[in-house]
């Protein structure tokens, strides 16, 4: 099925309405016309009807009565499609105009039911092929003799009159519907111009030119804010982009060193005859460039199921105060290399997967290590408020300028992208904290000032 355009769309609805409108006129327009013709004819025909009462009302003898035919021919001369007839008591037709069409039933109603009679009502039918409009009274004369007089004219010309008015206005409202639809459709052209020269700078934006955006100056209101979003959603495109080339440079980088060490010590291995501890020693190295890669890929992976809803976290009790301990215990070597301390207080449980917390206390720790200036300590501090649990991992060292604070937690992202990672990994330990922390209900916040940095956890806590 095929799908109209939008202009298509907003003609066809002028054109109806129009047509709706010009229809609903026209029908009050043609009764209005109707109602007119219709007074006119009561008008006249009581004008009749009054002139043949008084004729009647001054019969007072059999003479006056046999000349009232004639009385009565003289008074209707001149009115062309005028019928009269009169019936009298017995039924029978005393008078009749000649050309008079009338239905027995309106002259024998009126006789049975002089009374119902006396307003004149209107009648209409048709008889021969003509069609008249009449009314039947009754009447008496002066000496009281009552009769049945139906007064009648020939409304064929109001019936042409009627159908052709008809005619005109059915082809006059097509025509304006027909009209409207092609004004709508260039006025609905007109109109949408800036939409179509807004589709013209979208067709022609690609990933070289996100940094472009569309003007908003001289746009319609309506659709400004449809510019403010587009350009927006460049924006975030754009930085998106910017970071995932970043991405794949990092990555290129950090699986380039790995893989020439090990092409390295594998061609050394290969150039000439090894013992087997010699071997050995070349495995062992080889396994810590595959762990790092291997680490790397994890860590892209597990950030992909997040994306995806599919880090599903379990519901044990988790007690803070032993997994910090036992990090304390895994990290204390390489603290002890670059000289820091590791301190702890305070306890908090939560329900969630250990082995999900436990990382993102890791990554956490390790981050806070490896920024904390020789001689300087490392501070765990759990808490609980209320139903909430809280963890914070304090280090002294360098601020982290206020700018790049709320976009630590996003992947790729670095605060000095000029600086290249040596063995820290591909950035996105921050990351899977936050994916973390997200899927237990938890939310986690970042403050650098006065030489210390600190993150905290907030996590729903294991209810009492």
């Amino acid at each position: 099925m095929k799908i109209l355009s939008l202009t298509a769309r907003i003609s066809l609805l002028f054109a109806v309405a129009a047509s709706l409108v010009l229809l609903t006129t026209g029908y009050f327009l043609t009764q209005v016309v109707e109602t007119h013709f219709e007074e006119g004819d009561r008008d006249e025909l009581n004008g009749k009807r009054a002139l043949i009462q008084n004729l009647f009302k001054h019969t007072f003898t059999q003479a006056e009565l046999d000349s009232l035919p004639q009385q009565l021919n003289d008074a209707l001369v001149g009115h062309h499609g005028l019928a009269v007839a009169v019936m009298d008591a017995a039924g029978n037709i005393w008078f009749a105009t000649s050309g008079a069409v009338f239905p027995r039933t309106l002259l024998q109603d009126c006789q049975t039911q002089p009374i119902a009679c006396t307003s004149g009502a209107l009648r209409q039918w048709k008889q021969a092929g003509v069609s008249y409009r009449g009314m039947a009274v009754s009447m008496t004369t002066g000496s009281g003799k009552r009769y049945t007089v139906a007064v009648a004219l020939d409304i064929e010309h109001h019936d042409l009159f009627m159908n052709k008015f008809r005619s005109v206005l059915a082809l006059a409202i097509a025509l304006a519907a027909l009209a409207t639809a092609s004004l709508g459709w260039v006025a609905t052209r007109w109109g949408l111009s800036p939409l179509r020269q807004v589709t013209d700078m979208v067709a022609g934006m690609s990933a070289e030119h996100l940094a472009e955006r569309l003007p908003t100056t001289d746009l319609p209101v309506e659709l400004k804010p449809l510019a403010t979003a587009f350009n927006a959603m460049l924006a975030r495109l754009d930085d998106s982009f910017r970071r995932l080339s970043a991405f794949s440079s990092d990555i290129a980088h950090e699986l380039r060193t790995p893989i020439s060490n090990l092409m390295t010590q594998t061609q050394v291995a290969l150039s000439s005859a090894r013992s087997n501890d010699e071997y050995k020693e070349v495995l062992y190295s080889s396994l810590e460039d595959y762990e790092r890669m291997a680490q790397m890929v994890g860590d892209m992976l597990y950030l992909a199921q997040a994306d995806n809803g599919l880090l599903k976290p379990g519901l044990e009790e988790v007690n803070l105060a032993n997994e910090t301990q036992n990090l304390f215990d895994y990290f204390e070597a390489w603290a002890g290399e670059r000289g820091v301390s590791l301190a702890q207080t305070g306890s908090a449980t939560v329900p969630g997967d250990r082995l999900m917390l436990r990382r993102a206390l890791s990554n956490l720790i390790s981050n806070a290590i490896q920024h904390t200036p020789p001689g300087q300590t490392v501070y765990v501090s759990l808490a609980r408020h209320g139903g909430q649990a809280t963890v914070s991992v304090e280090n002294p060292g360098t601020d982290i300028p206020a700018e790049h604070l709320p976009r630590l937690f996003d992947r790729f992202y670095r605060v000095d992208p000029s600086r290249q990672r040596k063995g820290d990994g591909a950035g996105l330990g921050l990351s899977i904290v936050k994916s973390i922390v997200d899927a237990h209900g938890g939310s986690i916040t970042v403050m650098s000032a006065d030489q210390t940095t600190r993150f905290q956890l907030t996590l729903p806590a294991l209810e009492k």
